[in-house]
């Protein structure tokens, strides 16, 4: 008898399940049957990475692809600081104010860096 009453706890999680799954499928089913399916030569062309999308999975490629990554990552996470910090500000004083304005400025000195050393030059 327990058991019953915990499995019909989760029925609305398995019903949206279901729901949610049936409308996902339903979508990508809908938008092949929809949807264009002869890609012109601007979407085969090349586009962030700077090679050919649909050659050899195993060919090598610029470096520099992975660093503009690497500091876009860097960066994002310096935003997603950012946001806590200045809602909690008030509570926080002085030391978090400055403990985050020295964070702030170590990654300006990396940011500078990076600039100075060509990093960001796409040639």
């Amino acid at each position: 008898m327990a058991s019953e009453e915990l499995l019909i706890q989760y029925l609305p999680i398995l019903l949206f399940m279901f729901i949610a799954c049936a409308i996902s499928v339903a979508m990508v089913f809908g938008s092949i049957l929809v949807a264009k399916q002869k890609p012109d030569s601007e979407k085969n062309s090349a586009y962030e990475c700077g090679f050919e999308a649909f050659t050899d999975a195993r060919n090598k490629f610029d470096v520099r692809f992975y660093l503009v990554c690497l500091l876009f990552i860097i960066f994002d996470l310096e935003i997603a600081f950012l946001f806590p910090w200045a809602v909690s500000l008030k509570e926080i004083g002085m030391f978090g104010f400055w403990s985050m304005m020295s964070f702030l400025g170590i990654l300006t000195v990396g940011f500078v860096y990076e600039w100075k050393k060509g990093a960001l030059d796409w040639e």
